[in-house]
């Protein structure tokens, strides 16, 4: 079996930090996967350009999404997920996908 597993951020780019929130940056060409990232805090997802996101969740993601979820991007939607997910993102679509997410801290 091989060593502990390494996570990535959330995002592929922090862009602002304070006490309060931490805001990051994904982008992701076509075809393209983030790395295997933790969500430890509830978070807002503002879905700026692309045509289709998925979520592939870990075995051990304690997020809500259990399940491989594909779902197609509306430009300007923002939704609130609860913490705990163990997951990738995946660009399925055709278009470069752009997104900002906004982590509330405690």
């Amino acid at each position: 079996m091989g060593g502990p597993r390494e996570l990535g951020g959330v995002g592929t780019k922090l862009v602002f930090e304070n006490d309060r929130v931490r805001i990051w940056e994904l982008r992701l060409d076509p075809g393209e996967d983030s790395p295997v990232h933790r969500h430890d805090l509830d978070h807002i997802l503002v879905l700026l350009s692309g045509d289709r996101i998925a979520v592939q969740p870990e075995p051990d993601t304690e997020g809500p999404y259990k399940e491989y979820l594909e779902s197609a991007v509306v430009p300007g939607t923002a939704v609130f997920v609860k913490r705990g997910g163990v997951e990738t993102a995946r660009n399925v679509g055709d278009e470069p996908y752009h997104e900002v997410i906004v982590e509330l801290k405690d």
